[in-house]
């Protein structure tokens, strides 16, 4: 018998339920939970700052509440996807930066993706990732 995927919008992130997607899908039997891209919108609707490393800030204090919501830890996370509308090494490391202290030493597999546009012109960052959870 198949089971549907649990879709979860916590109430510390940005309520994607309103435009029609889910922040996280956990697939059975897995499980997996596939985490949508986290920009640097805010859970208050509070502007997006224009500086990169200010936009990973809030990127990732985004990803930290998407792991808390399904009680994992970096360690668990397998995948992550970065897209980046300047992708060079210096705004390379501004991010990888402020994502490898978020990560904690784990170490998943990542993809950086340099795109001509984000969902909304002043966003330079987004970052989803797919977390390994326990049966």
């Amino acid at each position: 018998m198949a089971t549907s995927p649990t879709r979860m919008n916590p109430p510390t992130l940005p309520d994607a339920g309103r435009v029609g997607y889910s922040q996280i899908s956990v697939i059975p039997p897995g499980p997996l939970a596939f985490v949508s891209g986290q920009v640097p919108w805010r859970r208050d609707g509070g502007a997006v700052p224009a500086d990169l490393e200010e936009q990973t800030g809030v990127v990732v204090e985004n990803l930290s509440h998407a792991l808390s919501a399904l009680d994992a830890r970096p360690e668990q996370i397998a995948q992550v996807r970065i897209y980046m509308t300047e992708l060079r090494p210096e705004t390379q490391e501004v991010v990888m930066t402020r994502l490898a202290a978020f990560l904690g030493g784990a170490q998943p597999s990542l993809t950086g993706i340099g795109v001509s546009a984000l969902a909304a012109p002043d966003l330079q960052l987004e970052i989803e990732m797919v977390v390994s959870l326990p049966a």
